[in-house]
């Protein structure tokens, strides 16, 4: 139904000089909100990413679990992923909301067979297991904060999206900074692609090697 939808010719030229303003001293609560969701969530996101990657090369996931678990690593990051990518460039509406839901519901599912496998093959450690506490509640919260900013779309989703408009993945009326989209995604790519890449890449070598000696 999506791809169906999509109005192609809306993205054509959707950066324009009528970006969003966010302002850094006002009180009001929508500015702070859009504040803690942009510049404090997403981004402090990536620290316990990072943590919990150094967990698994701690204990030689390679050694272990391997491959398996960090391909599931992956799907996690995928299902965070996509969510987060819609939210900065689409305009948020039932299509939009309904697909931050089902990737919520999805993540969580998945953490909960990432845990399984990891402790029947290596050693899940007590702050290994806190810092899982955070990567499952923040696709919440970052829900959470998109519905508060978002009401009127919330209450559009409760209706079922009446209108046509309302199930088109649709460019934001007023895009996000392309500084603030360029700095964001430097800080993914350095704290989240690359280690679990390496990650990924470490696994499938070891896997390899063990494979040719027997």
């Amino acid at each position: 139904m999506t791809l169906r939808a999509l109005p192609r010719t809306a993205w054509l030229g959707w950066r324009h000089p009528d970006d969003l303003r966010i302002p850094l001293r006002s009180t009001e609560a929508e500015d702070a909100g859009r504040r803690f969701l942009l510049y404090g969530l997403l981004p402090l996101w990536v620290v316990p990413g990072l943590a919990d990657w150094w967990m698994h090369r701690r204990t030689r996931i390679e050694h272990t679990s391997g491959t398996k678990e960090s391909v599931v690593h992956a799907l996690m990051m995928t299902e965070a992923g996509v969510p987060v990518l819609m939210g900065l460039l689409a305009r948020i509406n039932p299509l939009v909301l309904t697909t931050m839901g089902g990737a919520a519901l999805a993540h969580g599912a998945t953490a909960v067979y990432d845990v399984s496998l990891a402790v029947g093959e290596r050693e899940v450690r007590p702050v290994e297991q806190h810092i899982h506490s955070f990567l499952e509640v923040l696709p919440l919260t970052a829900l959470s904060f998109t519905a508060c900013l978002h009401a009127d779309q919330v209450r559009k989703t409760l209706r079922g999206g009446p209108d046509r408009q309302d199930w088109r993945l649709l460019p934001k009326e007023h895009p996000l900074p392309a500084a603030y989209l360029a700095g964001l995604a430097g800080i993914i790519v350095a704290g989240v692609v690359v280690p679990y890449a390496e990650e990924l890449r470490r696994c499938l070598r070891t896997a390899s090697r063990e494979g040719t000696r027997r």
